[in-house]
C-alpha cells in the first residue's frame, strides 16, 4: 500500500449490471498530482471514472482516499471527503442559474472548507459575467467552466476529470488546460484526468496510465506521457 497516496485502486473490479468492464485496476496518485488515464474508446476509462466517484459499486478491489478505505462508501460520502467529479458530459443543471449551480457545489464542502466563489470567478470570469443565466443556455465550453467551478466550491483534494475536451471549441480546451494547471499549483488538488484529446493530454498531465480491456497495462513517466509520438500511439485506434 502506498500510505502517502491521496488515491489507491487495488484489484478493482466492477461494470453494469452482468457486465464486468474493469478487470482488476491498480493505480495510485500523489497529493498535489496530475495523472491522465488513457487508452481507446471502450476500454472502461469512464467506468473507472464512475467507480471512482461512487456511482458505480465496485465488485472486487478497493479504493483507499487519504489512506482511509472508501470502497462502500456513498458519492455524497466521497464528495464530502474532498473527491470532486466532474462527469462526461459536464452535468450541469440547465434549469438553474450559474449562481445556483455553484451553491450545489458547497455541499460538498460543509463543515470543511468556507465556499471561495472569488476564486471560481478568478480562474472563470465568465462565470461571475453569467452568474443569473440558466446554464442550459450556455455554450458547452461554459458549461465545462461552470461544472469545473462547482467541484472546485466544495476545495477537493482529488479532482476527477473525465473528457473535459468533449464537444469544446480548441480555444476553451486551452483555457480549461490553463486554468486546471493553475488551481493545481495553487491549491495542490490532485487531478485524474481521463482525456482523448492529445493536446490537453500532453500540455497536462505529469504522468500516466494506459488502459486496456479494463486493466491498467503501462505506467508513463513525464518525458513519455509530454510526449505526443509516445501518447499518440495508445490512442490510436
Amino acid at each position: 500500500m502506498n500510505s502517502g497516496a491521496v488515491l489507491e485502486v487495488v484489484g478493482l473490479c466492477g461494470g453494469y449490471g452482468g457486465e464486468t468492464v474493469l478487470q482488476g485496476v491498480d493505480l495510485a496518485i500523489a497529493p498535489g498530482e496530475i495523472v491522465a488515464v488513457i487508452g481507446r474508446n471502450g476500454v472502461g476509462k469512464s467506468t473507472l471514472m464512475r467507480t471512482l466517484a461512487g456511482l458505480l459499486r465496485p465488485t472486487a478491489g478497493r479504493i483507499l482516499f487519504d489512506g482511509r478505505d472508501a470502497t462502500a462508501e456513498s458519492a455524497d460520502r466521497r464528495a464530502r471527503a474532498g473527491v470532486g467529479y466532474i462527469p462526461q458530459g459536464r452535468d450541469v443543471f440547465p434549469s438553474l442559474t450559474v449562481r445556483e449551480n455553484l451553491m450545489v457545489g458547497e455541499v460538498a464542502g460543509a463543515g470543511r472548507s468556507t465556499p471561495d466563489y472569488e476564486a471560481v470567478h478568478r480562474f472563470f470570469p465568465i462565470l461571475k459575467e453569467r452568474a443569473r443565466q440558466r446554464a442550459g443556455t450556455l455554450s458547452g465550453g461554459q458549461q465545462q467552466q461552470l461544472a469545473i467551478g462547482r467541484a472546485m466550491i466544495g476545495a477537493p483534494k482529488l479532482m476527477l476529470l473525465d473528457e473535459p475536451s468533449e464537444g469544446i471549441q480548441p480555444s476553451i480546451v486551452k483555457d480549461i488546460a490553463r486554468n486546471v494547471r493553475a488551481l493545481n499549483r495553487q491549491t495542490g488538488v490532485a487531478v485524474l484526468l481521463v482525456e482523448q484529446n492529445l493536446d490537453l493530454i500532453v500540455s497536462m498531465a505529469e504522468r500516466g496510465y494506459v488502459m486496456e480491456k479494463g486493466r491498467v497495462v503501462a505506467s508513463l513517466s513525464r518525458e513519455e506521457i509530454t510526449s505526443r509520438d509516445a501518447v499518440r500511439r495508445h490512442l490510436t485506434i
